[in-house]
């Protein structure tokens, strides 16, 4: 009894004055959005560490490592007696220690405070820290911290490490040869380093087989296909994918030890081997870059940021995808899209692409060629520089720039210039992901979302979706991309999409979307010098629909043209938007129509069931009037027109005359600040 008692007192005075459990330090880990790992980084002194706990392995793994180390170890306090009295009895028969008789926990000790002998000394400390540990972890932490710390050979500790290491995978599911060999690698790591002495690491295997037959964990016929398989003789980096994605969401957190990013790590890899295989094609110097998003929500799905981030001669270092370029013909369609959101043009209004002159600007096609009058459709499709220019000087490069950049992807413009008529054929730096934004915001029915690359990030840091375009518009410019003229050897009408390249041949782009994924591709030479005779439609769209091809089997539909859309041929247009620009300048002269009510900005309070008034001075002839882009009707002999709105919100008002001159304002509807759906409306509205 009194020893007993001794006992208890001795264990309850040891567990008291247990140490905390020291911190570990694991490697910083960038996760995909499903969780699986893209790219872990290294400790400080080299080390690959990755944290493990018991649902990171096989099952398997577990079962054979406890039958091989410590078979009592749900049953022990920390010390195993009979272990210890059997490694006694070996070193008294053989006058040297033949085996520790450590228990897991005993070796989670050493682990923890790593001993330079071995002796009795040492192990009556190990046996100590045991007993502690056991009185302040549950045995899956005690398991955890084995997995995570025990060596594997060189500077890889833990069971993750060493399967993604000697393996290429995650140890979830692992072969029985697979499992035998991380039995038996922290015994003698150094020694049976497969990519170094694999026929000690296949020995040392083939034991763990041998000890463990006949125990029901695996069958003979299963041993004898792990017998013959062979070990690995190399090792393999750890993953490395999304790299300046992962380096930048390490820069931005410092202090956290996992990153979770929108990144569909599937996506991912495809798209990096396809850049791989491609840039083999490309000439010295040059390289290319993708950007994947989510239409609905602005999640970046894959960023392959350059052909390979270790290849100097390509500045691998750089992340092209935010690099600022000039972006060609690429921002065309949100020129039209504005000239369709005033109604001042519609996808089967006539345009006429012929020589003209703005001052000392000149805009010509690319072939230098003019394609005489065309349905606006055809002059975006075949990326005709005069009609861009012209419905540009039509709606305003300044409230172009502020469209995109209210959106929340700004021009990039140098300092004290303000946007010109050149802005519509790459006059301006671009980014590679803003360009994706901004498309994803065309297949998004006209709503653009901020590019979410985490999704470990508070409520606080995500953006609403911003008004790009409207509705209507948003959906005619993807059913006239759509139609855009396919690359030779693809089959159209798969992928709205817009190529472009930029001024002297730097830079060739391609975007394009489906009902949910944007894909945005740049290439070229990162130093930015020319590449003769490289534009958009041979050297960027190919890469655009093979990307496509690889990521998904059919494209996602786009979404069915909104109610208010008008699908008419150009006959049954009204007759202002039968023909664009018959007379240039007629929308700036003195008898142009103009809104008098209300003025442009405006908030109006409506209530519901009763019109409101717009009123309207000069113009010649006719006069149509269109709210957001749809023809609303023709106003009274006096110039006034009663129109009800459909709901609360900013609306577009556009009044054009019988000779195409127009003018628009744009102004809020909102509910009387008595009205109960005033609430409502302000929620909508910011």
């Amino acid at each position: 009894m009194l020893l007993a008692g001794g006992m208890v007192a001795w264990l309850a005075g040891l567990r008291a004055a247990a140490p905390p459990i020291p911190h570990i330090a694991t490697s910083v880990e960038v996760l995909d959005r499903e969780g699986r790992l893209l790219r872990p980084f290294a400790l400080e002194d080299g080390r690959w560490r990755l944290r493990t706990g018991t649902g990171d392995v096989d099952r398997r793994y577990i079962a054979m490592l406890l039958a091989y180390e410590d078979r009592r170890f749900y049953s022990h306090g920390g010390v195993d007696p009979l272990a210890l009295l059997r490694a006694a009895g070996q070193m008294l028969a053989r006058g040297r220690i033949i085996s520790g008789g450590s228990t897991l926990t005993m070796q989670v000790a050493r682990l923890l405070e790593p001993r330079g002998e071995r002796s009795l000394k040492a192990k009556w400390r190990e046996i100590r820290r045991a007993l502690q540990l056991e009185s302040q972890l549950s045995k899956r932490e005690i398991l955890g911290l084995y997995l995570t710390l025990a060596p594997f050979g060189g500077n890889i500790e833990g069971a993750r490490a060493a399967s993604l290491a000697y393996f290429g995978k995650e140890p979830r599911r692992l072969s029985l040869a697979e499992v035998a060999l991380l039995v038996a690698l922290p015994q003698a790591p150094e020694s049976r380093r497969p990519d170094r002495h694999p026929a000690r690491a296949a020995r040392g295997r083939d034991g763990v087989l041998a000890r463990l037959h006949g125990r029901a964990l695996f069958s003979p016929a299963e041993a004898e296909f792990a017998l013959r398989t062979p070990v690995p003789v190399r090792r393999l980096a750890l993953p490395m994918r999304a790299v300046h994605a992962a380096e930048r969401a390490r820069a931005e957190r410092p202090s956290a030890g996992a990153h979770r990013l929108a990144i569909d790590g599937v996506a991912q890899a495809r798209l990096e081997d396809l850049a791989r295989e491609r840039v083999r094609t490309l000439g010295a110097g040059m390289s290319l870059a993708f950007v994947m998003v989510e239409n609905a929500t602005g999640e970046v799905l894959a960023r392959v940021s350059g052909a390979d981030p270790l290849d100097a001669g390509r500045a691998g270092a750089v992340d092209l995808t935010r690099a600022i370029r000039s972006p060609g013909s690429t921002l065309k369609p949100f020129i039209y899209g504005l000239a369709f959101e005033d109604g001042i043009a519609h996808p089967e209004t006539l345009i006429d692409d012929r020589p003209i002159r703005f001052g000392a600007y000149r805009p010509r096609n690319f072939d230098r060629d003019y394609q005489g009058t065309v349905p606006v459709r055809q002059a975006l499709q075949l990326s005709l520089n005069v009609p861009a220019v012209v419905l540009l000087q039509a709606v305003g490069p300044q409230r172009l720039a502020s469209r995109l950049g209210e959106a929340g992807f700004a021009l990039h413009l140098p300092p004290g210039e303000v946007p010109g008529l050149a802005v519509g054929l790459g006059g301006v730096g671009m980014s590679l992901d803003a360009l994706a934004g901004l498309y994803a915001g065309i297949a998004n029915g006209g709503m653009a979302h901020a590019l979410r690359e985490r999704l470990d990030g508070s409520a606080m840091e995500e953006r609403l979706a911003q008004r790009l375009m409207s509705p209507v518009a948003a959906g005619y410019l993807a059913q006239a991309l759509i139609g855009t003229p396919a690359p030779q050897n693809e089959r159209a009408g798969r992928i709205a999409f817009k190529t472009g390249t930029s001024y002297g041949y730097r830079d060739a782009w391609a975007v394009g979307f489906d009902g949910r994924r944007t894909l945005a591709v740049w290439v070229g030479r990162p130093d930015g010098q020319p590449v003769p005779g490289m534009i958009g439609r041979e050297a960027a769209a190919p890469l655009l629909f093979d990307a496509f091809a690889r990521l998904v089997s059919k494209p996602a539909p786009l979404g069915a043209a909104p109610r208010e859309a008008l699908g008419v041929r150009n006959g049954e247009l009204p007759p202002p938007l039968r023909h664009f620009g018959r007379s240039m300048g007629q929308a700036t002269a003195s008898g142009a129509p103009r809104i008098a009510f209300p003025p442009d900005g405006a908030s109006l309070d409506h209530m519901a069931g009763e019109p409101l008034a717009l009123k309207v001075t000069g113009g010649t002839g006719r006069l149509t009037v269109l709210v957001d882009g749809i023809p609303a009707g023709v106003p009274l002999p006096g110039r006034a027109f009663f129109w009800q709105p459909v709901g609360t919100g900013f609306v577009r008002l556009t009044v054009m005359d019988a000779a195409g001159a127009a003018d628009s304002v744009t102004v809020r509807i909102r509910a009387p600040a008595d009205s109960p759906a005033d609430a409502r409306s302000l929620i909508s509205d910011r």
